[in-house]
């Protein structure tokens, strides 16, 4: 081993300097600290043995400047000392002293710590070298998750865009104005908009932006708040602690705000969110922090929050079943999606977006529209507007197998839709087709849902009415379909 000796008594670093060489040590000899610190910045010491008490700096001062060095890692200090106590001990190690011998030095207890400084040296040098590879390995790997998750993300985004359908000029004016919000996190969004129109697909141009950056890679967390039960509401937001109530899990759990930390919180439906915990996701808003259930501690929160309504949020305010600060705290910025009725058009456009997509994802020949096909498309109301659109195109397309869609490829699909099947027209009949190649019974209840939406004019409450089955059930019906379209 390299030793830096450091005493300004000659005799005794004589002494010790002719023992460490008879050990087979190569030995430096120095009588100062000032001294000492030259020598040590002109080559590696993994041990400097240094006398206490010294004129100008002590050894204690020169361990100090030692381990304070970027390098200083790679060596051990043992501090020599003819005046030992407590003190002085403790104001070594506080130096980083690595042992502490006193005058006369033991030659057998010399030997024992340089010996067990040959260990530690072996050890700092394989841990140093394990974290640098760990740390190298880790960073390659995190550099590569990024990067894929970059990519990733740019495919979503850039199908999101695709598939809301930005082919009019209102559609490219709520683009921009997403991109804009995009860049300023700290604002609330709330998207307006009938049922259909793309509100979550605005509300992920938001998110992601149209080019990959650091907040195109942050969590996407969306709720619906007409699906869950006002008794589960709060829990679902904002998590619980462990034995917040019966039932709960042992461990307690994360909440939608847990898991949206740094990203943003799609709430869907917001209309629909209970009155009592109205007051809960104000002051969230306000404050950026909350209490989980059963909680005693405040969580703090960096989350966008965007909203999206199919029903004016201004009658909610106006019947007092949606509080106006909380109105006016969500809308700072404010998107209204108009109906697909009122962008004529993007009808085709769409429609020939659409029509790629499944023929393709089902191996089929269509490559076109027919121009009769085209003017039914046109002239039709379209009240379940892109999403029922979206529907009869993928249905034509998973029924059929032509080169160019027909008209009688969709002229089932659309009368059906265009008026009530209650009250005065309760005459008209829902018809579907049925494809040769079969017709899975879970893929005609959906069809039959949507076509009563479509002919409510997508009003929930008749359409469950009129299926007979509760309107929470309809609901949690239909944000199971759109999950797996989203999918």
């Amino acid at each position: 081993m390299r030793i830096l000796l450091v005493d300004d008594d000659p005799s005794s670093r004589q002494a010790l300097a002719w023992f460490l060489k008879r050990q087979q040590h190569e030995v430096d000899e120095c009588a100062d600290g000032q001294t000492a610190l030259r020598l040590y910045s002109r080559g590696e010491y993994p041990l400097v043995l240094s006398d206490v008490q010294m004129p100008g700096m002590s050894g204690l001062e020169l361990a100090d400047a030692i381990k304070k060095r970027p390098d200083g890692w790679r060596t051990d200090v043992v501090l020599v000392t003819g005046h030992a106590d407590l003190k002085s001990a403790v104001s070594a190690l506080r130096a980083g002293v690595y042992d502490y011998l006193e005058k006369p030095v033991n030659i057998e207890a010399l030997a024992c710590v340089i010996e067990r400084v040959a260990e530690h040296q072996v050890l700092l040098r394989e841990n140093k070298l394990l974290t640098e590879q760990f740390q190298s390995e880790v960073k390659a790997a995190t550099e590569e998750t990024r990067r894929e998750l970059a990519r990733m993300q740019k495919i979503v985004a850039d199908s999101v865009v695709g598939s809301v359908g930005v082919f009019s000029g209102c559609m490219q004016t709520i683009a921009q104005q997403a991109q804009r919000l995009h860049a300023d996190r700290s604002i609330p969004v709330l998207i307006e908009g009938e049922t259909g129109t793309g509100k979550e697909v605005v509300a992920k141009m938001i998110h992601y932006g149209a080019q990959v950056d650091s907040a195109s890679t942050t969590p996407f967390v969306d709720i619906n708040c007409a699906a869950l039960a006002p008794s589960l509401f709060e829990s679902e937001l904002f998590g619980y602690e462990a034995g917040a109530y019966t039932g709960s899990l042992a461990k307690g759990a994360k909440g939608k705000f847990d898991l949206a930390q740094g990203g943003t919180l799609f709430l869907d439906e917001i209309g629909e969110i209970p009155t009592e915990l109205q007051g809960k996701l104000l002051r969230v808003l306000q404050e950026k922090e909350f209490y989980r259930v059963g909680g005693l501690k405040k969580i703090k929160t960096d989350v966008r929050i965007i909203c999206a309504t199919n029903v004016p949020l201004e009658e909610r305010v106006a019947q007092g079943s949606f509080r106006k600060d909380l109105y006016f705290r969500l809308k700072v910025a404010h998107i209204a999606i108009p109906p697909l009725r009122e962008r004529k058009a993007a009808i085709l456009p769409m429609a020939a977006m659409f029509l790629d997509k499944f023929a393709r994802q089902k191996g089929k020949r269509f490559d076109g529209i027919d121009p009769e096909a085209a003017r039914l498309l046109e002239t039709h109301g379209w009240p379940g507007n892109v999403r029922e659109l979206q529907n009869v195109i993928e249905y034509a397309v998973f029924a059929c197998d032509e080169r160019l869609l027909q008209p009688a490829h969709i002229s089932a699909l659309l009368p059906a839709q265009a008026g009530s099947l209650a009250g005065a027209q309760g005459e008209r009949t829902l018809e579907l087709p049925f494809p040769a190649a079969g017709y899975p019974l879970k893929r005609y209840t959906e069809e039959v849902i949507l076509r009563v939406l479509a002919a409510h004019d997508n009003n929930q409450t008749a359409t469950a009415a009129y299926l007979g089955i509760s309107r929470r059930a309809l609901t949690y019906r239909l944000e199971e379909m759109r999950k797996r379209d989203n999918e």
